[in-house]
């Protein structure tokens, strides 16, 4: 059985910094990325992590803010986000794939439960 299990959100101050992780069992992907849905709105691509090469694509309203990596030892992906933002407030969601990258028009084959994130100002 395949899961994705989240955690590291939380409540920090605009401009702060927190770390999430995701640890994935039942199997292994091609690609794992991050995604986030703020209330009334609809989901956001976060960005995607290839997991043999490691490479990284952003939604620009992240890029240079936000980074992706993995540790292929430990099925885990992470998402650390510095410099954050009252607008970054949402939930933020795991998200894998077996074959093709994920998008929001692609979607996912896989997603965690979800982990809250929430900025003040």
């Amino acid at each position: 059985q395949v899961q994705l299990v989240e955690s590291g959100g939380g409540l920090v101050q605009a401009g702060g910094s927190l770390r999430l992780s995701c640890a994935a069992s039942g199997r292994t992907f091609n690609y794992m990325g991050w995604f986030r849905q703020a209330p009334g709105k609809a989901r956001e691509f976060v960005g995607r992590i290839t997991w043999r090469g490691g490479s990284t694509d952003y939604a620009d309203s992240v890029k240079g803010r936000f980074t992706i990596s993995r540790d292929t030892a430990r099925n885990t992906v992470y998402l650390e986000m510095n410099s954050l933002k009252p607008e970054d407030t949402a939930l933020y969601y795991c998200a894998a794939n077996r074959l093709e990258p994920m998008s929001v028009r692609r979607g996912a084959d896989y997603w965690g439960q979800g982990t809250q994130v929430t900025v003040s100002s």
